[in-house]
C-alpha cells in the first residue's frame, strides 16, 4: 500500500486563515499592523522565488513586507547597515536576511546583527541558545513546520527513533533538538547523519520518522527506509528536463517514487515542507507585533 500524503499545502493554507484572523484583530484591537522587512542581496533564483511567495502570502494574512533589494556586490558594512536600521523602524517586527549571501560577506556577521526580538527566523546565537535550554523564543521556520506537520497528522514522536539526514544550522541541527526536547512534538530519541556517516542506510532504517535534508537529489531510497516509517523529506533540487516549461522540475532528497512504497506517510515536493516555512514565518512575524503591543 503506498503511503499517505502529508499536504504542506493544505495545513499551510488553514494556518494562514488563522494567522490573517489573528492580524485583522491584532490591527482592529491595538492598531499595530505586522510588519515584516526582507533583506536580499543579488539574484539568486530560489532566492527571488521564494521572496516573492513570502509577499504574495504578507498582503494574503494583512501584513506589511518591506523588501531590501540590493545588488550582489553590496559589502559587508552595507547589509549590515540595513540591517540596523530595520532593528530601529518600529514599523518592522521580523527581519529576515534571505541566505545564501555573496561570498563577500559574512554570513553569521549581520545575522548576529539582528536583535533577538525581531529574529523571526530564529537564527541568531541567542535565539538558538534559548531554544536549546528551553526558553521562550523565536524557533527556526523549516524545523518548527516539520514539527506542524507531525502534530497535526497525529504521528506520535515520544518515545520514537527520529533519524535527522544532514546537520545544517537552518534544518539538521534544529529539528533534531526539537524532536529531542521534552515537549509536545518531542521526546523522540534522536540520531543525526550526516557525510561522515559511514553507512546511511543501517541508520535510515532504523527510523519511525526519517527526516532528509540532505541537499542532494535521492539521497534517500526504498530500500533505505524502515516499512511503515514516516517521511519528511525538506529538499528541494532543480533537475534539469526538457519536457518543462521552465526546463526543470523540482525534487526532493528522497526518491519519492520508490520511499512512497514503503513508508506510511510521505512529504512531497513540492507541497509538502516548503509551504510551512513561509508560514511559520508568518506565525513568528505576528508573535513579534503581539508581543510589541504588550499582548
Amino acid at each position: 500500500m503506498r503511503a499517505t500524503i502529508l499536504d504542506g499545502k493544505k495545513l499551510a493554507a488553514d494556518m494562514r486563515a488563522d494567522i490573517a484572523a489573528q492580524v485583522a484583530k491584532l490591527k482592529a484591537e491595538t492598531g499595530v499592523t505586522p510588519g515584516l522587512g526582507v533583506i536580499l542581496i543579488g539574484e539568486n533564483p530560489a532566492s527571488l522565488s521564494y521572496v516573492t511567495a513570502k509577499e504574495k502570502a504578507c498582503a494574503d494574512a494583512g501584513m506589511v513586507s518591506r523588501d531590501i533589494r540590493l545588488p550582489a556586490t553590496t559589502t559587508q558594512e552595507e547589509a549590515i547597515e540595513w540591517v540596523r536600521r530595520l532593528n530601529d523602524d518600529p514599523a518592522i517586527h521580523g527581519i529576515l536576511v534571505q541566505l545564501p549571501l555573496p561570498k563577500q560577506i559574512d554570513e553569521s556577521a549581520v545575522i548576529d546583527a539582528i536583535i533577538p526580538e525581531k529574529d523571526v527566523d530564529g537564527f541568531t546565537p541567542v535565539n538558538v541558545g534559548r531554544m536549546m535550554i528551553g526558553k521562550r523564543c523565536f524557533l527556526p521556520c523549516t524545523p518548527h513546520g516539520i514539527i506542524q506537520m507531525l502534530l497535526s497528522a497525529g504521528v506520535e514522536t515520544s518515545g520514537k527513533h527520529a533519524v535527522v539526514v544532514g546537520r545544517s544550522n537552518i534544518v539538521g541541527k534544529p529539528v533534531s533538538h526539537l524532536l529531542m526536547r521534552k515537549a509536545k512534538g518531542g521526546n523522540a530519541t534522536v540520531t543525526v547523519c550526516h557525510t561522515g556517516t559511514a553507512d546511511l542506510a543501517a541508520f535510515t532504517r532504523q527510523a519511525d520518522i526519517l527526516v532528509v535534508a540532505a541537499g542532494h537529489p535521492g539521497t534517500v531510497t526504498g530500500d533505505m527506509v524502515k516499512p511503515g516509517a514516516v517521511v519528511i523529506d525538506v529538499g528541494v533540487n532543480r533537475i534539469p528536463d526538457a519536457t518543462r516549461p521552465k526546463g526543470f522540475r523540482l525534487a526532493g532528497d528522497v526518491d519519492f517514487d520508490s520511499v512512497s512504497e514503503v513508508a506510511s506517510l510521505i512529504t512531497p515536493v513540492p507541497g509538502g515542507v516548503g509551504p510551512m516555512t513561509i508560514t511559520m514565518l508568518l506565525y513568528n512575524t505576528l508573535e513579534s507585533a503581539a508581543r510589541s503591543a504588550g499582548r
